[in-house]
């Protein structure tokens, strides 16, 4: 069994996100908290949001991993904007880190007004699934 995605008729078809995802019992859920484009130390590696973006990414791919999953592994993603960032560019700087096979994962995106760490313009969340090896 596997992690079904799915773009249903009669939604919009993007190649940056899917609609559904069904995770078949027995797979294990991995939840990555909120990451910032933050340093190993805490400070922001930039004010540019397409640097703060890929270490956001960075910093939940190495979550992942310490769980034993890695970014294809992402059922959902979950970003947060400070409200004067440049979502394109964002999305174009994390984009290619982000396309796998098959369908992609699905993405919930907000602008706030801030983050709680100073600084910061993008935090990314994430949910995977990793089925057992068999």
């Amino acid at each position: 069994m596997e992690i079904t995605r799915l773009q249903p008729a009669g939604l919009v078809v993007s190649p940056a996100f899917s609609h559904v995802a069904v995770v078949p019992p027995g797979a294990a859920t991995i939840y990555v908290g909120g990451q910032n484009g933050v340093d190993a130390a805490g400070s922001i590696v930039s004010d540019d949001i397409a640097a703060q973006a890929l270490r956001a990414i960075d910093n939940a791919s190495i979550a992942l991993e310490a769980a034993g999953a890695s970014l294809a592994d992402v059922v959902q993603w979950s970003v947060l904007f400070a409200a004067d960032a440049d979502l394109g560019a964002a999305y174009r700087a994390i984009a290619p880190r982000l396309a796998g096979a098959g369908a992609p994962p699905l993405v919930t995106a907000a602008r706030v007004v801030g983050l709680g760490v100073p600084g910061a313009l993008i935090e990314v969340s994430a949910v995977a699934a990793v089925m057992p090896a068999e």
